[in-house]
């Protein structure tokens, strides 16, 4: 898989860079602001591009507009947007996008095994929100809010979800049987009146829901 990396932090850029290159993935460029990633990915057109979502030259939001027009322009290119921070709204923002995005923060690339994973997921058309910002937004949860339907077991299912895990994984982490676990995304996108159509559209929606009902 060929990747574009582009965070404004040389050692952070680099880091990420050798930690692809050693899990097996290809590096093709590196960007420190959003104006060289864009020239980079209209160029080498790669597979996924892992973008801060602070850059210069204001350090605001130059990653993620960088990755709205990603987007766009190359709508089948995987997007994982890092962060230093839990940011409730541009995560909402960048997921609203469909397929192919992921919002984590930094400290998850640490966990080697995990962060490769998420970005095999991210490319392959998932979308994926840090499990920090599911928990983030559940201490803040009200009693009367739209997921006050769901059960405490149908919330732990929808935070996993939230983190890209498949039900298979989310069985093996919660130690049940995986049609156990169909059985409650199946309860979800009921109590969450979410309509039949595609399951992956389905669950971001479901985690959509859950980030904005606070």
């Amino acid at each position: 898989m060929r990747v574009i990396v582009a965070d404004d932090d040389v050692l952070i850029r680099e880091g990420v860079a050798a930690l692809l290159e050693r899990a097996g993935l290809t590096v093709v460029g590196q960007a420190g602001d959003g104006a060289h990633l864009l020239q980079l990915v209209r160029r080498l057109v790669p597979e996924l591009v892992v973008v801060d979502i602070r850059m210069p030259p204001t350090n605001t939001t130059e990653g993620l507009d960088a990755a709205r027009v990603i987007r766009r322009e190359f709508p089948d290119i995987g997007i994982l947007v890092l962060s230093a921070h839990v940011d409730v709204r541009h995560a909402i923002e960048l997921l609203d996008g469909g397929h192919g995005i992921g919002y984590l923060l930094k400290t998850r690339v640490t966990n080697v095994e995990d962060f490769i994973d998420t970005l095999h997921r991210v490319a392959n058309g998932a979308a994926i929100i840090d499990p920090a910002l599911v928990s983030h937004l559940v201490c803040a949860r009200r009693g009367d809010d739209e997921l006050s339907v769901l059960s405490a077991r149908e919330r732990e299912v929808i935070a996993l979800m939230a983190g890209g895990l498949s039900n298979a994984a989310i069985a093996r982490r919660l130690s049940v049987m995986e049609n156990t676990i169909e059985k409650h995304v199946h309860s979800i996108f009921c109590k969450l009146n979410l309509p039949a159509n595609e399951d992956d559209h389905r669950r971001v929606r479901a985690v959509l829901t859950y980030l904005e009902a606070r």
